[in-house]
């Protein structure tokens, strides 16, 4: 078997796998009152998911780490090979910003829901912490390559910036994806896309252990959209949603490809670009706004578009964006 036969393979049983606890999960998350908030401001579509169960993430974020922990355990616990205990880096920053979510979307439901959360200063404080460690072990441990760009041969050295730069595309990543995480199935199919891109890319610079892991998440993420399909019986919440684009974004450091990244993940982009626009135009203009709401979605969604329209326009320019990148990462 091939080895793109044999990840391909993988995200099916993982994404059989991960369908089946679903249901118990959801019951579970019920009892505890594990119930979505809906922000008052936001679009009075939304309150109708209010009490939906959250912190639905860990779905699927216990099968990929259990799957890719049993599967590459031999590789893992030698020692005679770094490239197979390379992985222990996504795993780690996928578990590592899980909690940080989970710790967030706790907060934010205790008390029947009227929970703040953690504080935005703490929560990006651990953030930086998580991606400076992994910045770190990319650079230094791993050696994974600095930059790759379409149609230059070589790969470009960026000495010991890569750090800074990396704990940007790592924060940035995830609070991209966070931002994206607003409308039933989008964050789900947007990151799943990006993850099969990137899966793809590793295949083609023989990165066998990455390549398996992408579509390792690819099958439990689609798994988790059999819930999250509109209307939505469970919501990733920043345990999810947090996890996954930091773990997008190390996986596409480890290829050297992440300059791809705004390409492939353009819509993550395209989202936060929208609220950083917004703030800006707001607060030059004293209170005007340049959408009629931000992040991107929700301005869509007070002009006029469903919800489904959204998710299935949206991520059709996503999967079209992802094509592209990795068309660019052959050149």
């Amino acid at each position: 078997m091939t080895q793109a036969a044999a990840a391909l393979s993988l995200g099916g049983i993982t994404f059989l796998l991960t369908v089946i606890w679903g249901g118990p999960l959801i019951q579970v998350l019920r009892l505890l009152k594990v119930g979505k908030s809906i922000r008052i401001e936001g679009p009075q579509r939304h309150f109708t998911k209010l009490g939906t169960p959250t912190m639905g993430g860990w779905l699927f974020i216990v099968p990929v780490l259990l799957m890719t922990g049993v599967l590459n355990l031999v590789s893992i616990l030698s020692e005679l090979t770094v490239i197979g205990q390379s992985i222990l880096l996504p795993m780690a920053i996928m578990l590592g910003f899980a909690l940080i979510g989970a710790f967030d979307d706790w907060l934010g439901v205790r008390e029947g829901g009227r929970g703040e959360g953690l504080r935005g200063r703490w929560k990006f404080s651990a953030q930086v912490a998580l991606a400076l460690v992994a910045a770190i072990v990319l650079k230094y441990v791993l050696g994974s390559p600095d930059l790759f760009l379409p149609n230059v041969p070589e790969e470009i050295e960026l000495g010991i910036l890569y750090v800074p730069i990396a704990m940007f595309v790592i924060v940035g990543a995830s609070n991209a994806v966070n931002l994206t995480d607003g409308l039933d199935g989008l964050a789900g199919l947007i990151s799943a896309t990006a993850f099969a891109a990137f899966g793809a890319i590793a295949l083609l610079q023989g990165q066998v252990f990455l390549v398996r892991f992408c579509f390792t998440v690819v099958g439990a993420v689609f798994a988790f959209l059999w819930f999250n399909a509109h209307p939505a019986e469970l919501f990733m919440g920043d345990t999810g949603s947090l996890a996954l684009g930091a773990t997008l974004a190390v996986v596409a450091l480890m290829t050297g490809q992440w300059a791809l990244l705004p390409v492939i993940a353009i819509i993550p982009v395209s989202v936060t670009v929208s609220v950083m626009l917004q703030v800006a135009y707001f607060k030059i203009t004293k209170g005007r706004r340049l959408f009629k709401m931000a992040p991107l979605h929700n301005h869509f969604e007070l002009s006029g578009w469903s919800e489904t329209q959204i998710v299935q326009r949206f991520w059709l320019v996503g999967l079209l964006s992802a094509m592209v990148g990795v068309a660019l990462a052959l050149i």
